[in-house]
């Protein structure tokens, strides 16, 4: 019979004689419940459905690298903003990259005492010199090589001003890293600007050439091949010439 003066019923035996049943005498396997977290972190259908959802992204990031689907979707008459189409080139990052440069050129001479309004003149000077002339280059090439192509004077000015961004970001890391972090962080962009170059100039200067179905080893698409080459090349010595004399 019970205690009256207990409270609570006493469960403790009758969980033990439960716990006791479930297990056989001798029987040296463990419970189901006991089974490993990684098991049960496989066998929950939450992760399984978070893990299908990863993979699918990845396989939709590889697709859209293997289309290299770089082109611009709106073919018009007239320049598109970048906000109708994120492949459109626009001249705000260029613009303000250059300012910003010359402003980061200026604060590398500043700390190293070599200051001065001239000296800073010449550094936007010769910068926006150079790419006058990339530019002027390109046209005539472009001419001499007879592309017919919906590459504008804007669009070159735009591709060719993404470099200055790598080139702030290279002087910046030299200030405070030193010569190693200027040559880390210059190098990546440099290998950065490289790859843009070639694969979104190909769709402009190729453009004809695929359209036209003319062969790879045509000596005219060979010339336009070495065209995009070249540009892309000149993007990290030019990055490079431009930024070298400001780290010590």
């Amino acid at each position: 019979m019970a205690d009256p003066h207990q409270l609570f019923d006493d469960t403790s035996s009758a969980q033990s004689r439960g716990y006791g049943a479930q297990r056989a005498p001798g029987d040296l396997s463990y419970p189901a419940a006991s089974a490993t977290p990684q098991a049960a972190f496989l066998a929950d259908p939450v992760s399984n459905m978070a893990m299908a959802y990863g993979s699918s992204l990845a396989a939709q990031g590889k697709e859209l690298v293997d289309k290299n689907d770089w082109e611009v979707q709106y073919q018009q008459d007239t320049p598109v903003a970048p906000r109708f189409d994120v492949n459109a080139p626009d001249l705000y990052i260029p613009a303000m990259a250059f300012i910003t440069y010359v402003l980061v050129a200026g604060l590398a001479l500043g700390t190293q005492d070599r200051f001065s309004p001239d000296l800073l003149g010449l550094q936007a000077s010769s910068a926006l010199a150079w790419l006058t002339l990339e530019v002027l280059a390109i046209l005539l090439s472009l001419y001499l090589v007879t592309v017919n192509t919906d590459l504008t004077t804007i669009d070159l000015v735009a591709f060719l001003g993404y470099k200055y961004v790598g080139m702030i970001g290279g002087v910046l890391m030299g200030l405070l890293f030193g010569k190693i972090g200027y040559y880390l962080v210059l190098g990546w962009c440099c290998v950065s600007i490289f790859v843009f170059m070639i694969r979104t100039l190909r769709l402009k200067i190729l453009a004809e050439a695929a359209a036209e179905g003319v062969p790879v080893r045509e000596a005219r698409n060979q010339l336009r091949m070495y065209l995009t080459m070249a540009v892309a090349a000149a993007q990290p010595l030019l990055m490079y010439w431009l930024t070298f004399h400001l780290v010590r």
